[in-house]
């Protein structure tokens, strides 16, 4: 497993959070996600041998939200 925490400063709330955990908890391969809304990032644990590092920042913009790296 890896783990990857990825900056997403447009993170606000709590429907943020859920929105953003929804659909990167949907791609398979990817074990636990976790939104830290204070400090704005997304910690993804995900096997990286099924998991691509951009269908999670896909699946994250895909929700409205900037990835900065």
């Amino acid at each position: 497993m890896t783990n990857q925490v990825f900056n997403v400063p447009d993170i606000h709330c709590d429907h943020c959070a859920s929105s953003i955990e929804g659909a990167v908890g949907a791609i398979v391969g990817v074990e636990k996600v976790k939104v830290q809304i204070e400090e704005r990032t997304v910690d993804v644990t995900y096997d990286d041998a099924s998991v691509e590092l951009d269908s999670i920042v896909t699946a994250i913009e895909g929700q409205g939200y900037e990835v900065k790296s």
